[in-house]
């Protein structure tokens, strides 16, 4: 069911053999399971030791596990990490899209967690990954030990894009170099090795798959005060898809003990924070 999430037949090969060679560069030793549920397969990578707390990774949209990778090896020495490719996006899982609101997606996630045993667990997203992991925790309460949400979706009011993009997108190669820089901010002028093979990657994607265009589910006043565990937010003042200031505002009122790290010059795009990440997560999870 490609067709789905990628452009055409040729393309989802195409990414799906570039992602194989990018989870070769996977710094620790790792396993790989493809769980089947009552929404489609799920692909999982796990890694870290086996009796550490464990720790879910939720991606963002037009991306999959791969975009971890800077992350993996501090955080496995820690804790017991379970990276899933979401429904719906160009990684391994299912490429079926369901509606987002509902209880789809927490359906999906509990089958998940019941093949891989776990009761709780912290809980790790970005961009539209942390829209999953708010709303599985609002639905399911008690499994959430931890948020950290990274430039999350569900909580700030979702800009128009589109509305910024789609002339740009008439300009050709400077138009989209114009767009990428929107969301991710400007290029650097050089990569490291495994950041390069990243990148590639994820140009790949943006050239494959078809994006969604669809208004994300904010969770109500009501259901972000419900979450009262310990919260972590990175947002940017720069998010061209998500108001942060909006998200930032909403956290004060309705999650007061969320930790909030506000970026002024920050994009949607936000590398750089495996060790604030870490040691949050060192200090919420059970031990």
């Amino acid at each position: 069911m490609s067709e789905l999430v990628f452009k055409n037949a040729e393309s989802a090969t195409a990414v799906k053999q570039a992602y194989r060679k990018v989870l070769d560069l996977w710094p620790v030793p790792r396993s790989e399971r493809e769980i089947q549920t009552r929404h489609g397969k799920a692909f999982v990578i796990s890694c870290g030791p086996e009796s550490a707390p464990p720790v879910v990774l939720f991606h963002g949209s037009q991306a999959n596990s791969a975009a971890w990778l800077p992350d993996i090896a501090a955080w496995a020495a820690r804790f017991r990490l379970h990276a899933i490719d979401m429904i719906g996006e160009p990684g391994l899982s299912e490429h079926v899209r369901p509606e987002l609101e509902g209880d789809t997606h927490a359906q999906w996630l509990d089958d998940v967690f019941g093949a891989l045993e776990l009761s709780h667990a912290g809980l790790v997203g970005t961009s539209l990954g942390g829209w999953l992991a708010l709303d599985y925790a609002k639905r399911r309460p008690g499994f959430a030990e931890a948020l950290v949400l990274i430039c999350p979706a569900g909580i700030g009011r979702q800009k128009n894009f589109l509305l910024k993009a789609l002339p740009l997108l008439l300009f050709g190669s400077w138009g989209a170099r114009k767009v990428r820089e929107m969301v991710f901010g400007p290029a650097p002028k050089s990569l490291p090795p495994q950041q390069q093979t990243i990148a590639g990657l994820m140009d790949m994607i943006g050239k494959a798959v078809k994006p969604r265009v669809v208004a994300i589910p904010r969770l109500s006043d009501t259901e972000l005060r419900t979450l009262t565990i310990p919260t972590l937010a990175i947002i940017g003042a720069r998010d061209a898809l998500i108001d942060s200031f909006d998200t930032r505002e909403r956290l004060r009122a309705c999650a007061p003990q969320a930790e909030i790290c506000f970026l002024e010059d920050g994009y949607h795009f936000l590398p750089g924070h495996t060790g604030r990440i870490l040691e949050f997560l060192e200090r919420n999870l059970s031990k």
